[in-house]
């Protein structure tokens, strides 16, 4: 609803406005062009009004140049600053951005300043593990073939299954 309602005023606003633009448009070509009575006007005096016409013509066509050379100025201005600010760019190449490793206290010292004076031990709190030596297994079978022939068919797999159950229970 709401949304409806902007867009039809956006919508009376925009028609007000390009009347608007049409009522200026109209009385600066009243003022500038106002219209020609050449009715009843004598051969002299239509060629003092030519002459009038061309006169201002000619001025119109000066400003016109100015203005278009103002415009080519400022677009070449434009281009030199645009090609300038690329130079730039491309001469500082942005560095690759490194992780850092930041200890917890060197966080709380920069958030909290100076004031920061106590140390946060974040290991102390955890609890010790003991790890268990791997390399000290007792090797069951040095030769892989015995192993493999006591387990081979239906009376290895009830020898696995039964050392499986066996300590479970």
């Amino acid at each position: 609803m709401l949304k409806s309602l902007m867009v039809a005023k956006a919508k009376e606003e925009l028609e007000q406005e390009i009347v608007v633009k049409e009522d200026e448009k109209h009385k600066y070509l009243a003022e500038r062009a106002p219209p020609l009575h050449t009715g009843g006007m004598t051969l002299a005096q239509l060629q003092d009004l030519c002459k009038e016409l061309h006169a201002k013509i000619d001025v119109v066509d000066e400003e016109r140049y100015d203005i278009e050379a103002k415009v080519m100025l400022n677009t070449r201005e434009i281009k030199d600053l645009n090609i300038k600010v690329l130079d730039l760019r491309g001469k500082f190449k942005r560095p690759n951005l490194r992780r850092v490793r930041v200890s917890a206290d060197a966080i709380l010292r920069s958030l909290l300043g100076s004031k920061h004076k106590v140390s946060m031990d974040l290991r102390a709190n955890l609890k010790s593990v003991k790890k268990e030596d791997t390399e000290k297994r007792p090797v069951e079978d040095s030769d892989w073939r015995k192993n493999v022939e006591a387990m081979s068919g239906m009376e290895g797999r009830k020898k696995m299954f039964d050392a499986a159950k066996g300590p479970a229970q």
